[in-house]
């Protein structure tokens, strides 16, 4: 996940006060990905949620591996999974 600093001055700043205020998010951090989602379905940067979700899947999947492959992480067998968090 990206951190990203976003200076709300004027119009920006009110529309999102009134929108945490009247309780349609729960913080500031909400209206901004509420509104770069409705942002990227406006200007049809991707065809639907799906497909933005299993871009993200394959991205993480291929983090992982590359991780795997680097021994900074480790492939647990079904055994060993079940021996470290005790299921029988």
């Amino acid at each position: 996940m990206a951190d990203t600093l976003v200076r709300l001055e004027g119009a920006q700043e009110v529309i999102v006060d009134r929108l945490t205020k009247t309780g349609v998010y729960k913080n500031r951090s909400e209206v901004i990905r509420a509104g770069v989602l409705e942002l990227g379905e406006k200007y049809k940067v991707f065809k639907n949620l799906r497909d933005i979700e299993d871009e993200l899947a394959v991205k993480k999947m291929n983090k992982i591996w590359k991780e795997v492959k680097q021994g900074k992480r480790k492939i647990l067998s079904e055994q060993d999974v079940k021996k470290k968090y005790g299921f029988k």
